[in-house]
């Protein structure tokens, strides 16, 4: 057999359903990368593309021929999505590491959004789930509306831990909350498990970068210029 072939075809037998090993070390690699973000590595980005280019094999079943046999446009979408702002957020965290000074390289800085950029995310999160939601039932996808929120709330989280948001952590929770019962019901159980299980590291990643800024806000203080 092709290894390409036998690669794309390769199966465990779960409790009678037949689930992809490229669903499982997809889902394997983003953990990985949620582990990565949290700890602010630049080597997240990378692990996270390669798993994001497993996944999409996987949504799109009715092309790979997966156990699912379902296109689920928005969840095959998001990977391509991950792929490209990925892109943007290794090279902006390994040019930050690079910078700085310390022994510690880490690829961001954390920050609270203003209160402008929080109204231009939820904006952005409630449009961007209402066009989309069309685009992907003119598609035929499964769970159009479901599929938008998780599209645009990715996109968002994504774009928000590439600008060292904070925020982006909170954004990963509602996505969090309606792609597990999606996918649930889609019969992509590996990946429903790995939304649970990266749903504590969502809520520990946001301790942690929170504690972050507490620990950090004497020392900008400190360092803040006296105004005359």
């Amino acid at each position: 057999m092709n290894p390409l072939v036998a690669l794309l075809d390769a199966k465990l037998d779960i409790g009678g359903s037949e689930i992809l090993w490229r669903e499982v070390i997809g889902n394997g690699f983003g953990l990985a990368s949620a582990v990565g973000g949290m700890r602010r590595r630049v080597w997240a980005w990378p692990i996270g593309i390669a798993g994001n280019a497993l996944l999409f094999t996987v949504f799109v079943g009715g092309i790979f021929n997966t156990p699912q046999h379902l296109n689920m446009a928005g969840q095959a979408g998001r990977q391509l999505m991950f792929i490209a702002v990925s892109v943007y957020g290794w090279w902006s965290w390994y040019r930050h590491a690079r910078a700085e000074t310390g022994l510690e390289h880490r690829g961001v800085v954390p920050r609270w959004a203003s209160g402008r950029e929080r109204l231009v995310l939820v904006a952005a999160m409630l449009v961007g789930t209402a066009a989309f939601a069309q685009l992907f039932a003119w598609i035929g996808s499964y769970g159009p509306w479901a599929e938008a929120w998780i599209f645009t709330g990715s996109v968002l989280a994504t774009y928000g831990m590439a600008r060292g948001l904070s925020e982006f952590w909170l954004i990963w929770i509602a996505v969090d909350l309606v792609g597990v019962p999606l996918l649930v019901k889609a019969g992509y159980y590996p990946s429903a498990t790995l939304y649970l299980i990266y749903a504590g590291f969502v809520a520990w990643g946001f301790a942690v970068w929170a504690r972050t800024l507490r620990e950090s806000a004497p020392v900008v203080a400190d360092l803040a210029p006296s105004r005359p």
